[in-house]
């Protein structure tokens, strides 16, 4: 018969016992090993553990292999064998560890043998199947872990990166100070904002909330930077002035990020302010909420304008709106995850809210932070940018230095 790769233990003080059920097994094909005693079996249980035992010995004995079998960490049925069938010492065997009982000479009833044989032999198979999945699981978790480690620090580093794009905080530009706070809802944000000037009295400003999460969102992030860096610079060399009009702005960035294939659009306000004329010009890519613009002692309330997404179409058109601004103000620009964090139900209402709040006083990132309780929030379901803008010079006193 074909050789079998299953190895049975015979523990039994009869020889002729162990010699006979060690013929029947070895002819079913199966490796066997007999010894008279548990002490004289010990040897095996180092490297080489058998899958079934039979065993005709005490409960006692069976109890101590079935421990150390246990402490082994192996799945190892016993099969108790006695010449007696009563059932109180089926019932001790079974209670002391053993799989099963059969009754000796075991080779005698043969069907009943096989029977049991392949059952055990069964259960075998399924626990070291288990044994084999859990341990492929626990390797796959454990690669799951470090790949999650290694990702959290690129993530890690990926936000010191974004970090450092943004600008410094309460900074003053040409008579406005400006400051700002971004909060991810991830390690990396899809929000960014950014202010420079782009003149002696012109200061650019704008918002951008980028499509997804992730990082092929915070990629976008690098590329805004970027571009926003060469158009200064193309500027300063006379090369190009798209910087200094809203429209073209989100044009160069609408080219940028079709030619990068990432399927990724974004919504922008872009504003340029000119303490000169008193104006602000700004371009719409979609964003809301829109901007408030807010008068000392004046009215409150929501930019107007509208425009396509940034990103999207081929040669998409921007209208330029213009406000002036001849009263000292306050500008405030969100991305759309502060109405998130807005408690009322309705759009309509999370609007009202928000004007509420800036009517009532809240213009700088601190006062916003604490009436909305920014800092108490753990997990936000969305990214949060806000850009606040101060309006630090007069009219009269603007106007006399002219």
């Amino acid at each position: 018969m074909t050789s079998r790769t299953e190895r049975i233990l015979i523990i039994d003080a009869d020889e002729k016992a162990r010699t006979d059920l060690a013929r029947y097994l070895e002819a079913r094909g199966y490796y066997v090993t007999g010894y008279r005693d548990l002490a004289g079996a010990r040897a095996l249980f180092d490297d080489n553990i058998p899958d079934v035992i039979f065993a005709d010995l005490p409960p006692d004995a069976i109890r101590d292999l079935a421990s150390r079998l246990e402490e082994a960490e192996t799945f190892t049925p016993i099969v108790a064998c006695s010449t007696s069938a009563s059932s109180a010492d089926v019932v001790s065997a079974l209670r002391a560890g053993a799989a099963d009982f059969v009754l000796k000479p075991c080779s005698d009833d043969k069907g009943a043998l096989d029977d049991v044989i392949g059952k055990l032999f069964d259960r075998v198979r399924v626990n070291r199947l288990n044994q084999l999945y859990r341990q492929e699981l626990e390797e796959a978790n454990r690669d799951l872990r470090d790949g999650i480690a290694e990702l959290r620090a690129d993530q890690r580093a990926g936000r010191k990166v974004q970090l450092r794009m943004l600008p410094e905080h309460e900074q003053v530009m040409s008579g406005l100070q400006i400051d700002h706070l971004i909060k991810p809802s991830l390690y990396l944000s899809g929000d960014f904002l950014d202010y420079f000037r782009i003149s002696e009295d012109k200061v650019l400003v704008y918002i951008a909330d980028v499509s997804g999460h992730g990082a092929s969102s915070a990629f976008v992030t690098v590329l805004l930077k970027n571009l926003t860096n060469r158009l200064q610079r193309n500027l300063r060399r006379r090369s190009s002035e798209d910087v200094l009009y809203p429209d073209r702005f989100l044009e160069r960035i609408n080219t940028e990020l079709l030619d990068t294939g990432l399927g990724k659009h974004v919504t922008v306000f872009v504003g340029i302010i000119s303490l000169a004329e008193r104006t602000l010009q700004y371009a719409v890519g979609a964003h809301f909420p829109m901007p408030i613009l807010s008068f000392e002692g004046g009215e409150t309330s929501f930019l107007e304008g509208s425009g396509l997404p940034v990103g999207l179409f081929e040669s998409p058109r921007w209208d330029v709106y213009e406000v002036p601004l001849d009263k000292p103000f306050h500008l405030i620009l969100f991305s759309d995850g502060i109405l998130e964090v807005i408690r009322e139900k309705s759009l309509d209402e999370k609007e009202r809210t928000l004007l509420e709040l800036v009517s009532g006083g809240r213009h700088t990132i601190a006062s916003l932070r604490e009436a909305l309780d920014l800092d108490e929030i753990t997990e936000l379901p969305d990214d949060i940018a806000i850009v606040s803008v101060t309006d630090t010079i007069t009219v009269s006193d603007n106007t006399s230095s002219k």
